[in-house]
């Protein structure tokens, strides 16, 4: 599978000189089948570039997975080109239960006054029937689930194909006890020996302890010690706090190769940064 990273920043988009090297627009990753089937992962802000290139590809078949309804998950979606044209059949799935969830999603934001064009001027078909992510297949890729430690909930994803493995954990609160919510067990036995795992990286400790605690996203030292503890091969950092500067992420990359080397882990680790591509 290859994988192009569209929007990796949390909560909100930000544009402007201190987020050009890692990139200021909010979730959304494209993967693409080895035998060419399009996946979307996320509709965030990031959408809307990968919907151009999609146009031009003339790209008629198109899954589109949400991890959840937060708005910087979404708020691209009344931007995605491909939405309007006639021809095209958009699959839209998340996790077990989301086939009447999504529906309402995407009609309330195009609803008056948030946004000038209805629902209903899209000509793409809108296939609901594909009800969830979890257990199924999207042409040779295999789709497992997960809760995530979120607040309103949400779905993380793996993805497997031809052996390989692509884990997907974005807005996911490792060390918080959510009423119903899984343990950090549970994410070190889903992430085990993946191939490249893209985790919620979003606060320093500090951060963390002083006010975000039980915000629903973890620590970038969370997601390392997870990585670690999973054997995972490569962990990409996700879903940076909208304050966050290049320059701060290029600190963090170093104090995580820092930690890696003091735990003689067999670890690569880095920073997603949109227009990366990574191919398994």
């Amino acid at each position: 599978m290859k994988i192009k990273v569209w929007g990796c920043r949390g909560s909100i988009a930000v544009p402007g000189p201190e987020t050009l090297r890692y990139g200021g627009n909010t979730t959304c990753v494209e993967v693409r089948s080895c035998d060419g089937y399009e996946i979307v992962i996320d509709a965030g802000s990031g959408i809307r570039n990968l919907g151009k290139k999609l146009a031009e590809e003339k790209i008629k078949e198109i899954y589109l997975v949400f991890t959840h309804a937060h708005w910087d998950h979404l708020l691209g979606f009344p931007f995605f080109l491909p939405a309007y044209s006639k021809g095209c059949t958009i699959y839209l799935c998340g996790g077990p239960n989301a086939q009447d969830s999504l529906k309402r999603y995407l009609d309330h934001q195009m609803q008056a006054p948030y946004f000038p064009v209805d629902i209903n001027i899209l000509q793409a078909h809108f296939e609901f029937g594909f009800v969830n992510a979890h257990g199924n297949k999207i042409g040779n890729i295999e789709i497992e689930s997960i809760l995530l430690n979120h607040p309103n909930g949400g779905y993380g994803f793996k993805l497997i194909e031809k052996g390989k493995t692509f884990v997907f954990l974005t807005d996911n609160e490792l060390n918080y006890d959510y009423e119903n919510g899984l343990t950090r067990e549970d994410y070190v036995e889903f992430c085990k020996g993946a191939d490249i795992l893209f985790h919620d990286s979003q606060y320093t400790e500090e951060e963390y302890n002083d006010f975000a605690r039980g915000w629903g996203h973890s620590t970038y030292i969370d997601a390392l010690k997870l990585a670690i503890d999973a054997g995972v091969k490569k962990l990409g950092l996700f879903h940076y706090d909208p304050d966050r500067t290049d320059d701060e992420m290029d600190k963090i990359v170093l104090d995580c190769h820092e930690k890696i080397r003091s735990a003689r882990a067999n670890l690569e680790c880095f920073a997603v940064a949109e227009g990366m591509e990574f191919y398994l």
